[in-house]
């Protein structure tokens, strides 16, 4: 957002002219949507005779730690969890050339990892919630909307090279029951997380 558009839309309230009007002429003049929106969303709806600024939110190292931790367990719980099942599906349908050759330590570490990275995720996110519940201004933490997107652009990016290597195979006609149920549990673990997190930008969104 710039300083010009940020002071327009400051004057223009100062002249109590509605809201919906500054928003028409804004975007006549071909100011993006989320910019206008964003602009307008700096001031206060009041009667009071000049402009009343929001509370713009307060990024702290103790917050930007926290969404940190939290991201950081999503990601070792999705890999981890995704790398147990893989296990599973190596196990009850081996490899006819090859056999079942598991990993003992790798199993150890992938259950272990899931003890400790899942139940904490979940009280990391329990905690921010409700920080966001006693402070809504929290859901516009820039720490929180950039991991959330990455979070997204990463989930896409598997989604999509899982279904690439989906259509390969089958054009190649190598399909398997092991083949098939790991690329099933690819886009279930990244579907799930893309889908919550979709879901949970878009309420943001609604909610501003």
């Amino acid at each position: 957002m710039t300083n010009e558009l940020q002071t327009f839309v400051k004057e223009a309230l100062g002249h109590k002219l509605a809201r919906p009007d500054i928003r028409k002429a804004l975007l006549a003049a071909k100011w993006q949507e989320e910019e206008v929106d964003a602009a307008l969303d700096l001031f206060a709806e009041s009667d009071f005779p000049i402009p009343v600024p929001r509370k713009k939110p307060y990024l702290s190292a103790r917050e930007a730690f926290m969404y940190l931790v939290l991201f950081t367990c999503l990601y070792i719980t999705a890999f981890n969890f995704g790398s147990l099942l893989f296990d599973f599906i190596g196990r009850a349908f081996p490899d006819p050339a090859q056999g079942y050759a598991g990993d003992a330590t790798a199993l150890r570490f992938a259950v272990a990892s899931l003890i400790v990275a899942f139940p904490l995720y979940l009280w990391l996110s329990s905690l921010m919630n409700k920080a966001i519940e006693r402070s809504p201004e929290k859901r516009a933490s820039k720490i929180r909307k950039w991991l959330t997107y990455v979070t997204l652009f990463i989930a896409a990016g598997v989604l999509i090279g899982d279904f690439i290597a989906l259509l390969f195979n089958l054009l190649g006609g190598e399909l398997t029951v092991r083949f098939i149920l790991k690329v099933l549990v690819v886009m279930l673990i990244a579907g799930l997380i893309f889908g919550y997190y979709l879901w949970d930008s878009k309420k943001e969104e609604k909610e501003a």
